[in-house]
Formats: C-alpha cells, sequence, structure tokens
C-alpha cells in the first residue's frame, strides 16, 4: 500500500460521529436536503429515464432504493441511477480550491450503501463528511482538469472511501477498495469540452458507481494493485502530475471538515456562470434590450476559458452546453430576468433573439481576477447603451458562495422549487423534516418512502 492509499484507509477507518462538530453535523443535513432536491428536479430528464430503466431491470440479494421510486436495484446500479437524477440538472454544489468539482455527487453511493446495509442517519452523515475530505484533500493537491482528465477522478475515491465506511471494511480492505477504483475507472476531460452530451451529467454517476462496486470487491476478498497512486504507472505518473503530493490534514481533532467550504447553486448552471446570471438579473431593470449596443463581461480565467476556446459556448444546441454557456445565460438572464430549469427548452436554447444579444458579448479577464479566484468568485458586466450610457454591476461573492450562502430556510425553499414538479407540498415537507433530523433516524426507509413520486 503507498503512502496516500494509507493515509486515506487509515482515515477512512477511524473517523467516527462522535469525531464531528455541530456545524459539520448541520452543515451535511444542508447538503443532503440542497442534493435530494436537485435529483427530485432530475428525476423526469432523459438520461434519469434511462439510469432507471437500467437499474430497475436488475436486483440483488442485498439491493437498494432508487430515488423516486418503491423499485430496488443492485447496489452499484441504484448509485448509477441516483446520482444521474442528482446531476443532471447541474444545480448541486461545487468545491474548488483551486481543484474541485461536485463532491454532492458521491452521496449517491453513501444513499445506496446505507441504505442496503439498513445505516442510521448518524453512518450516513459521518461517510458523506468522509467523502467530501477524501475529495476535497485530493482536489486541493491535483487540478485534474489541468491535466486533461475528468473532476469524476476523485469522486471515485471519496464514493470508495465511504462505501467502504459504510460496508465495514478494514483498513487493508479499504486500501485494495481504492486501488480497485482507481485502476481501472480514468475518466477523460472530454466529458466537458466542445458541444456538451447526456454525459456531462452522468460521468460522476458513473465515477460513484465504479467506487461503490470497488468497495463491494474489497469485500468480497478482492485485491487490487499495491500503489496504485505512487506507484510506476499509478495515477500520479499517468497522471502527469509532478511528485510528491502530499495532502493537507484532514477534518478533525481541531481542524474543519471541508464540506463546510462548499458552494450551493442559486441557478441550474454550471458555477461559474453563477455570477455572471446574478448580475444580468440584477442589471435587467435598468437597461432597455432593444437599445443595448454592447454588453462587456469580465471574470477569472477558469471561466473565461471555455468560452474563449470553444465555439459551441457561442451557439449551444444542447441542454448540456447551454447550462454551461455564460453568453448564452446571461443573454437568457437578461431577457427572462431568471434561470430555471424550465428555461432549457429546445425552443429556448434555438431562440434567434438570444443569439442576437450573444453577439453584442465580450467576454475577457478582469483585471486581478485569476489571481484572487478561487477565493473570490470576480464578475463585472457593463451594459453600454445606443447612446452611450452605460449600467454597471460586480460581484465577488455571487449568492450561494460560501462567504454569501444560502440559509437554511433558502436551502429548503431550493428543495421545494427543485421538486415541485414531482413531489406533493405534504411530501415536500415530510421530507425536510425527516433530513432537518437525520442523525435521529434509525434507517432511512422513511426518507425514501417521503420521495416516492
Amino acid at each position: 500500500m503507498d503512502a496516500t492509499s494509507k493515509l486515506l484507509s487509515e482515515y477512512s477507518c477511524q473517523l467516527t460521529y462522535e469525531d464531528l462538530d455541530p456545524a459539520t453535523v448541520h452543515q451535511v443535513k444542508r447538503t443532503l436536503v440542497d442534493t435530494l432536491g436537485c435529483a427530485m428536479g432530475g428525476y423526469l430528464s432523459e438520461p434519469a429515464k434511462i439510469a432507471r430503466r437500467l437499474a430497475g431491470s436488475v436486483t440483488g440479494t442485498a439491493p437498494a432504493r432508487i430515488l423516486g421510486t418503491p423499485d430496488y436495484s443492485s447496489l452499484d446500479l441504484a448509485a448509477f441511477a441516483n446520482g444521474v437524477m442528482i446531476r443532471y440538472l447541474d444545480c448541486n454544489d461545487s468545491y474548488f480550491s483551486p481543484g474541485g468539482g461536485h463532491p454532492s455527487d458521491m452521496i449517491a453511493a453513501a444513499l445506496a450503501v446505507a441504505d442496503t446495509r439498513n445505516s442510521d442517519g448518524r453512518a450516513l452523515i459521518t461517510a458523506i463528511t468522509l467523502a467530501y475530505e477524501v475529495f476535497g484533500r485530493l482536489s486541493d493537491q491535483v487540478v485534474t482538469g489541468d491535466y486533461g482528465w475528468d473532476q469524476g477522478m476523485f469522486s471515485i475515491v471519496g464514493a470508495a472511501c465511504a462505501a467502504g465506511m459504510l460496508l465495514d471494511l478494514d483498513q487493508d480492505e479499504l486500501g485494495h477498495a481504492i486501488a480497485l477504483a482507481l485502476a481501472p475507472n480514468l475518466p477523460l476531460g472530454v466529458t466537458r469540452t466542445g458541444e456538451l452530451s447526456m454525459w456531462k451529467g452522468c460521468a460522476t454517476a458513473s465515477a460513484t458507481r465504479a467506487g461503490v462496486f470497488a468497495a463491494q470487491l474489497a469485500a468480497a476478498g478482492m485485491c487490487g494493485p499495491g500503489e496504485p497512486f505512487e506507484g510506476k504507472r499509478g495515477l500520479w505518473e499517468q497522471a502527469g502530475v509532478a511528485p510528491p503530493v502530499t495532502l493537507a490534514r484532514f477534518g478533525g481533532n481541531g481542524q474543519p471538515y471541508l464540506i463546510n467550504d462548499t458552494t450551493f447553486k442559486f441557478y441550474p448552471s454550471q458555477i461559474h456562470t453563477q455570477a455572471p446570471i446574478g448580475l444580468a438579473i440584477e442589471l435587467r431593470p435598468q437597461v432597455n434590450l432593444s437599445d443595448i449596443a454592447a454588453i462587456d463581461i469580465q471574470t477569472y480565467r477558469s471561466a473565461v476559458s471555455s468560452p474563449a476556446t470553444e465555439p459551441e459556448k457561442w451557439d449551444p444546441q444542447t441542454r448540456e452546453t447551454a447550462d454551461h454557456s455564460i453568453p448564452f445565460l446571461v443573454a437568457l438572464a437578461l431577457q427572462d430576468g431568471a434561470v430555471t430549469p424550465g428555461s432549457f427548452t429546445a425552443e429556448r436554447i434555438a431562440d434567434p433573439s438570444l443569439r442576437t444579444l450573444m453577439g453584442k458579448m465580450t467576454l475577457t479577464e478582469g483585471p486581478g481576477f485569476t489571481q484572487k479566484y478561487p477565493e473570490q468568485y470576480n464578475c463585472r458586466i457593463k451594459i453600454t447603451a445606443g447612446a452611450g450610457s452605460e449600467a454597471v454591476a460586480a460581484t465577488s461573492y455571487p449568492k450561494g458562495h460560501r462567504q454569501n450562502p444560502l440559509s437554511d430556510q433558502e436551502v429548503g425553499a431550493k428543495f421545494r422549487h427543485l421538486a415541485a414538479g414531482v413531489l406533493s407540498e405534504g411530501q415536500c415537507q415530510s421530507a425536510l423534516e425527516l433530513l432537518w433530523n437525520l442523525d435521529e433516524l434509525p434507517d432511512l426507509e422513511e426518507v425514501f418512502q417521503a420521495l416516492v413520486i
């Protein structure tokens, strides 16, 4: 077992609910409310339907529940189907520092294994905290996108650790689970380039499934490569990462847990689009759309790079591309005054009037913005009218950022809003009451039942 595997497996076996402080427990509950709201909002999507059909065709001797249904599937396929629902809207949380991605994708793994093991709410809270620690500490040191890999690379590891904890694996078994998750499952960054496909919202669900399957293999006695990170042709070498990679101290004993550093999204779109959307909505009452001569958007390099190098972001053809396009989303926000899951119909994506507004935009790096990222998500929009008048708005911390967080009430309202198309108000109320009291639940049966559509 190499040093990184040893560190991860030791921590996974040692972390207990009693190690968690009240603020972290509460943040896990907030995160689960946010995540399951996103899952309900993504329930009717075509990728979710495909995933549920596949999962519904399989069962096992230790089945797990498929969210939104009374049905069960095999452990890994339930995790996959639930992960697709969670991810579809691109509205679940984000972690950037400077690597990152969407750690709540891994919650699908913890939910599936906790369900099949009849785990209580405290065990689920601990497993979710662990997954975030693993994902975050790895992401802090290695920016997978810089090497051409997808963010699911570290979701695989976090999911394997969370699943392994809930399956009561010992340290050696967890080391094998980590190796069995990594060796066969390095995801390509092509998932998030060019015209984006359905797979954009499924890739990390696949990573989650791989992590669960790896933990199952280890539980059954399967051994994996001994040095998956540091060995010859291991992850660091194959990903082009210069050694040594040293992980920061994990949460506990006075060290904060990384789940407290996540950002909740206010709009169903990529994290880098949150600030531009909010500013466009703020500016909308101040401008006459028919009189706009120019729209100047300044932000940090990570937000600028995709539209600058990919023409598809200036003429999106799919929902997956549209929710990653700053030009499209700013035009949409200026026209509609809102961006919601209902904004991404085929007709709206193809609307020529949005292309007209997009044609008046420039998107460039703002002075000092890149240097301040990821601590700040700086964005400035200046709209110039035909007569030369200007309207300007700027922000460093868009709504949902950890420095401008959603309140508990706003997190609950987001759940209700996203779930409104599939759950009744009574179901929403019941689910929220259960989730806010997760640490008192003897198992997850009532939660799954409250979410049956």
